[in-house]
């Protein structure tokens, strides 16, 4: 068969394949897990009914999921599974009492999830949708408020509102169970009324429940009073058992930390001291060690060099020692006739310099004990000194101090004196120094004790007694002759 036919074959092939994953994919049909496939057509199903009964149906449904629809033979439908709210409020209506109220409710019904039920609601709902399913509910549930209003009074319906809403979905669950429905919850939102009839109703018990309330609460605070003082003494006593509790549990922690810690230092002592005398080994053995390669060393350098000594020996042997053999013996014989020569040299100047130290020192200790025995007899004729040396030689030293105090007023140059009043001037000036001098007496009697001035008094007084005396002689030798 020629190649251009099996090309045409395969591509066929490919074009068909292609045909029919299209035709697969675009009759697949998916749905969410809130709705239901109901697939119409295509061959004849039997159900069994819930009383055992067998019927023929013309579909099939899919909760869920997805499943494959064959074209031109099936059509599909979506049948919503989803809760659907539903709000009523009714008109007025007649309580078992003759009373008018009006209703306000609320409810949650849907498709429920069993065959029968699904079934059910596929044959009565199929594409109404969510708003065909409300419509109808609304309607069964507000004919069902109303009918149960009718069978109530308004004190029954306005405290009794869980029952009512019992009652309400009991009436309702016979026919939602026909349309395949299931009512998940109902509350009676609100009840009113035009003629006030509610308002006088709840005025007592409003009035009973407010003084209830009050009492309850006067109750309640005194009892909260209460409470509160008790609180606050077993608070107080809490807080003081929990003190002492808290210190107890610190004094056994740091009880125990004391003792971990004690603990801890004698190992860590332990541990240090093995530590200490561990690294006290190792050092010594490290210096035995360097020791001994040092020893290792210097024996081997000790080697080295002795081996270059006695290289070097042979070396200079060779080279130096024979050709110098002789110059060796001129230069020792040389040397030793040099060494006589200083000898005696040197010892001839250290004799003389023997003798002038000795020249010397004899001079100094003479110097010495001259001086000391000067000194001994100045301190002893010090000693013998009275008050009245003492006196004289001060009074020889007086006209030395009077013109040494003077001496700086003969060098001034020029005096300038502004004003003369009170003593100012160059009297003053003068004045000064006889002041200073005036003065010599009481510092001399505070350094020395000796009275100057006492002393020149004495002096002068015996002087003009005596040449009274001489004088009173003169005049009576004249007149014994």
């Amino acid at each position: 068969m020629p190649l251009t036919t099996w090309l045409i074959i395969i591509g066929a092939i490919i074009v068909f394949l292609v045909i029919v994953g299209l035709v697969l994919a675009t009759h697949y049909r998916k749905v969410g897990p809130n709705e239901a496939l109901i697939i119409a057509g295509g061959r004849k199903r039997t159900i069994t009914l819930p009383d055992g009964t067998k019927k023929k149906v013309g579909y099939r449904y899919k909760l869920g999921g997805g499943t494959f629809v064959w074209p031109f033979i099936e059509k599909v439908y979506v049948l919503p599974l989803e809760v659907i709210t539903i709000y009523i409020k009714t008109p007025e209506v007649l309580t078992h009492g003759g009373i008018p109220i009006l209703a306000e409710a609320s409810a949650q019904v849907k498709v429920d999830s069993t065959d029968l039920a699904i079934r059910l609601a596929a044959e009565q709902f199929l594409g109404s949708g969510k708003e065909g399913i409300r419509d109808v509910a609304t309607n069964v549930l507000e004919g069902k408020v109303r009918e149960v209003i009718g069978t109530m009074t308004v004190e029954e319906i306005y405290r009794g509102r869980q029952e009512f809403s019992k009652r309400v979905a009991q009436a309702a669950k016979e026919d939602f169970t026909n349309m395949g429905l299931v009512l998940l919850s109902f509350s009676l939102k609100d009840i009113s009324d035009t003629q006030g009839y509610i308002d006088a109703l709840s005025k007592p018990v409003i009035a009973a429940a407010k003084r209830d309330a009050a009492i309850a609460q006067a109750e309640t605070e005194k009892e909260a009073i209460i409470k509160s003082s008790q609180a606050r003494k077993e608070a107080e006593v809490a807080r003081l058992q929990s003190e002492a509790l808290i210190a107890k549990a610190q004094w056994e922690n740091e009880a125990k930390k004391a003792e971990s810690q004690t603990f801890v230092n004698q190992k860590k002592a332990q541990a240090d001291f093995s530590y200490e005398l561990e690294r006290t080994r190792v050092s010594q053995e490290i210096k035995k060690e360097e020791a001994r390669v040092k020893q290792i060393e210097k024996e081997e350098a000790i080697k080295i060099e002795e081996l270059e000594i006695k290289r070097k020996e042979k070396e200079l042997e060779a080279n130096v020692l024979k050709p110098a053999d002789a110059r060796k013996y001129q230069i020792q014989a040389e040397a030793e006739a040099e060494e006589i020569r200083l000898m005696a040299e040197g010892k001839g100047k250290a004799e003389a310099m023997k003798l002038e130290a000795m020249v010397k020192a004899d001079e100094i200790r003479l110097r010495g004990l001259a001086e000391a025995e000067a000194m001994l007899k100045k301190a002893q004729a010090w000693e013998r000194y009275n008050e009245a040396a003492l006196l004289e030689s001060f009074i020889k030293v007086l006209p030395e101090l009077a013109r040494a105090v003077a001496e700086p007023l003969s060098k001034v140059d020029k005096i300038v004196v502004i004003g003369g009043d009170k003593g100012l001037g160059t009297n003053q000036i003068t004045g000064q120094v006889t002041q200073i001098l005036a003065q010599m007496p009481e510092v001399v009697k505070a350094l020395t004790g000796a009275d100057l001035a006492k002393f020149l008094r004495d002096k002068l007084g015996s002087v003009a007694a005596e040449a009274e005396t001489g004088k009173a002689a003169a005049d009576k030798k004249p007149e014994k002759k």
